[in-house]
């Protein structure tokens, strides 16, 4: 199973992009972050007629989850459980071909300090609660997206120059880390050690052509999950294309059962 995730930055803005690349890589099982549509505006057909089943959560102008599959997906969630008051749409769960996966966009944070941070915060909290309960039911269960934690020095390109950011601050790591030592295993980085590998590259200063990068774009897979990783590479290739996202996609593949 080849499973992409891909922060797009306006689904509509860049479509004709998106399925282009659909078309040339061909995920079983695609995720997209920030597509900033609300449900019913989201461009369902452009992937049906690729061949994909479409669940989507959206809200007007921001944020915004979407998972896509070839086969079809069952038990469909569309919040992360925990703060029912939170109408963000930054969460969308299902299972696809016994795989329990998520598509998440996991709050900004910044400026720091203020409720930003705290909502960051919490809704790490909630996401480190949620996987626990799906530990708890030990079954393969992948969550990518789009985290906005750059979990070590080496996953930016000046760690001085994001010092004051909410995506390194010690308690953002810190609880990435909480999410880790439940017994998550972050794919890239269990194959990978190289530094400079980045997901991200802002559109201001140069930051692409100079490679000023974060990596923030992550799987997290449970053991049973982790049991059939057999690759995860970032492609980078789009994020040099004409009205390319700020983001790449991440590519996670899993050894069939």
């Amino acid at each position: 199973m080849k499973i992409a995730t891909w922060n797009v930055n306006s689904v509509k803005a860049r479509l004709p992009q998106i399925t282009d690349w659909l078309r040339l890589t061909s995920p079983d099982v695609v995720l997209f972050q920030e597509i900033k549509c609300e449900t019913a505006a989201f461009p369902g057909p452009a992937f049906e007629e690729l061949g994909y089943h479409v669940a989507v959560v959206g809200q007007k102008s921001y944020n915004g989850v979407a998972l896509l599959s070839k086969a079809p997906a069952s038990d469909v969630i569309t919040r992360l459980p925990g703060e029912p008051e939170d109408e963000q749409a930054r969460y969308i769960e299902a299972t696809v071909a016994g795989v329990r996966i998520a598509s998440l966009y996991l709050p900004n944070g910044n400026p720091i300090p203020g409720e930003k941070f705290a909502y960051k915060l919490r809704w790490m909290d909630r996401l480190r609660a949620h996987a626990t309960d799906l530990l708890a039911r030990e079954i393969p269960f992948v969550l990518g997206g789009d985290y906005n934690v750059i979990p070590e020095d080496r996953d930016v390109y000046s760690p001085a120059d994001m010092a004051g950011d909410a995506l390194t601050q010690p308690e953002t790591r810190a609880k990435f880390r909480a999410l880790l030592h439940l017994g998550l295993t972050e794919a890239y980085r269990a194959l990978h050690d190289d530094d400079r590998a980045y997901t991200f590259w802002d559109y201001q200063a140069g930051c692409w052509p100079r490679d000023k990068g974060l990596r923030i774009d992550h799987f997290l897979l449970s053991p049973q999950a982790a049991d059939r990783l057999a690759g995860c590479v970032i492609d980078r290739g789009p994020r040099g294309g004409e009205k390319a996202s700020d983001h790449t996609p991440v590519i996670l593949e899993l050894r069939d059962a």
